[in-house]
């Protein structure tokens, strides 16, 4: 389970993903709340995050560092008018390296990505993904 700071953490770090191309678009202000309320944080303070990022925490979970690369792979294909997508995957395959994650499992998530409808990984093809990796 992870503690508060922690969880402000995680969405600092989304606001920061979305914010690589100078603003949050509604959708993905909307798909930010939607996360903020899922760890318990209040708008309040989920607005208070958007003008004042906390610092990065590191998750010592595995799994917990699994499931906010799937929020960040969403987060950036929740925005189907933008077209070109290699900055963000430049930026996810960036933030997932920070987290501890293989290269080589965020690679292949980039990779198929391409191969499902509105590039969206399901959960479970995720965790396969680095299951692999990990043992």
């Amino acid at each position: 389970m992870i503690n508060r700071v922690e969880k402000l953490s995680l969405l600092s770090e989304m606001i920061a993903f979305a914010k690589y191309d100078k603003d949050i678009k509604e959708i993905e202000y909307n798909f930010l709340l939607g996360v903020a309320k899922q760890l318990d944080i209040t708008r309040e303070d989920f607005d208070y995050l958007i003008e004042h990022p906390v610092m990065y925490t590191h998750l010592k979970s595995h799994s917990e560092r699994i499931v906010q690369f799937h929020r960040l792979v969403l987060l950036m294909n929740i925005d189907q008018e933008d077209d070109n997508n290699s900055a963000g995957a430049i930026k996810l395959y960036n933030f997932g390296l920070r987290m501890g994650l293989s290269h080589e499992s965020i690679t292949k998530v980039l990779y198929l990505m391409e191969s499902f409808p509105n590039k969206i990984v399901p959960p479970d093809v995720l965790i396969d993904i680095f299951k692999t990796q990990y043992n």
